[in-house]
């Protein structure tokens, strides 16, 4: 139950953070939703075998994070719980691509484990800088955005009933864990055997709280558009944002930063 109350206020911190006062939560969402797209296009296109060529581009989710006050801890929880589910995809890597392309010493690294750590390290910085999006914007004004972008309203609606739904079902999920605690002695209804009815216990009360909403929204005459509260401008801050961020990744993306500093220090050590 304590795990679900957690998840719970986990998930409502982000729209916490996203009501902060910094410049970075002031720009239109548009310029920071387009920013981030670009950014991950960048990260995603790499060669299966860059890895210092996707260190540089760390400096987006660091210096948003850093621009919007999102706690760094939080942070590296939230990307934290996506690098198993990332390792999973790339650890047969090593088994289908022995090729050695490089000696560590005595130890020869493959191609399939530098590609492994290429896919981690796509994840954390895509999922990283998702996170900062969401904590600096809000889900609702990224919807909003996606819609002024020209995604389609069907879309934009389904994605945002998606994470509202999300509150729903934790929420029924920690009364229902609450409610089988207080019912339980000992280790009596804890078992496997248990979860099934549980879950479908679940699933009963979620819909029928979702259709109790739609009833609601219906009343109050819902058509379809969520309007927000927060009158967006897009100026010329947005327009530097945009295009001072899209060239850095472009550049980042065409040459090996890393690289270049390498060579720089190296030649300067010289």
């Amino acid at each position: 139950m304590l795990s679900i109350d957690g998840a719970v206020a986990d998930l409502k911190r982000l729209d916490q953070l996203a009501t902060g006062d910094t410049p970075i939560h002031h720009l239109d969402s548009r310029a920071k939703v387009f920013t981030t797209l670009v950014f991950i296009i960048a990260v995603v296109s790499h060669d299966r075998y860059a890895f210092t060529a996707l260190v540089p581009f760390f400096i987006y989710p660091v210096v948003t994070a850093a621009l919007g006050r999102i706690p760094l801890g939080y942070l590296l929880r939230k990307i934290g719980m996506i690098i198993p589910f990332a390792f999973v995809v790339g650890m047969l890597n090593p088994l289908f691509d022995r090729q050695v392309v490089f000696q560590l010493g005595s130890f020869g690294v493959s191609g399939g484990w530098i590609s492994c750590l290429s896919i981690i390290l796509r994840a954390v910085l895509t999922v990283g800088a998702a996170v900062v999006l969401v904590g600096v914007t809000g889900f609702l004004q990224i919807c909003w955005a996606l819609e002024r972008m020209g995604a389609p309203r069907v879309f934009t609606v389904q994605l945002l009933f998606l994470y509202r739904y999300l509150f729903i079902l934790t929420e029924e999920a920690a009364r229902t864990a609450r409610a089988r605690e207080l019912r339980s002695f000992g280790r009596k209804g804890k078992g496997l055997a248990g979860y099934g009815p549980l879950i479908g216990h679940l699933l009963i009360r979620t819909w029928q709280r979702a259709e109790r909403i739609h009833m609601a929204m219906m009343a109050r005459g819902f058509t379809g558009e969520f309007y927000t509260h927060q009158n967006s401008s897009f100026g010329w801050s947005e327009v530097f944002y945009m295009v001072g961020w899209a060239a850095l990744f472009i550049l980042c993306r065409m040459e090996n930063a890393a690289q270049w500093l390498g060579v720089f220090v190296t030649g300067g050590g010289q």
